[in-house]
């Protein structure tokens, strides 16, 4: 969990929690229900923020696809391969698609926006966002109240300081990876 996230959970409660789940996903939506199980905040509550939030941001999405297509931001989402592969998706299984992709790995932004960019109505992606969300949040806010004393015991046994260190040295090691990644993929793109 990042140190942003930590401060808007504890700072602004379960709005903490919908922003969160509209920005950074899962992992806030998780944070909610394990503060939940201790007490926190009601876990109905939660759940009802991190749908909200999610619901939001990809409603959000989708408008920006469907008005501002011609926007750099729209542009620069839909030169990611998961833009071309959501397209894809959609024009073979259009309601299953806007169900699913909010819990497939890579489609968070590019997912909404190609609904938006599509001929998916606006009313049919309306309430199958809606659906989805709630499914997302209740299943994510049941996993951090079913499983957060679990994932806790486990760190504690697994956070020593000499297992902390590596972790923060793989994790700076895989982030550089990752940036010099892009670039290159980046250049590749320019030269292509």
């Amino acid at each position: 969990m990042t140190g942003t996230l930590a401060t808007l959970i504890h700072h602004y409660g379960v709005l903490g929690v919908a922003l969160g789940a509209g920005f950074e996903r899962e992992a806030a939506v998780i944070t909610g229900g394990v503060l939940a199980r201790h007490g926190a905040f009601n876990p109905i509550g939660t759940a009802i923020a991190a749908w909200l939030g999610s619901f939001a941001a990809d409603q959000v999405f989708f408008a920006l696809g469907r008005s501002q297509r011609d926007s750099r931001f729209v542009a620069r989402v839909a030169r990611k391969a998961a833009f071309n592969r959501a397209l894809a998706a959609i024009e073979r299984h259009p309601v299953a698609f806007c169900i699913a992709f909010r819990f497939v790995y890579g489609f968070r932004v590019a997912g909404p926006v190609a609904i938006g960019v599509s001929h998916v109505p606006a009313r049919l992606f309306l309430l199958l966002n809606s659906v989805s969300a709630a499914l997302w949040a209740a299943l994510f806010t049941a996993l951090g109240y079913c499983l957060g004393a679990t994932f806790e015991r486990a760190l504690r046994g697994l956070l020593t300081p000499a297992h902390l260190a590596i972790a923060v040295v793989a994790a700076a090691v895989l982030l550089a990876a990752a940036h010099l990644w892009r670039q290159q993929a980046a250049r590749a793109s320019r030269l292509s």
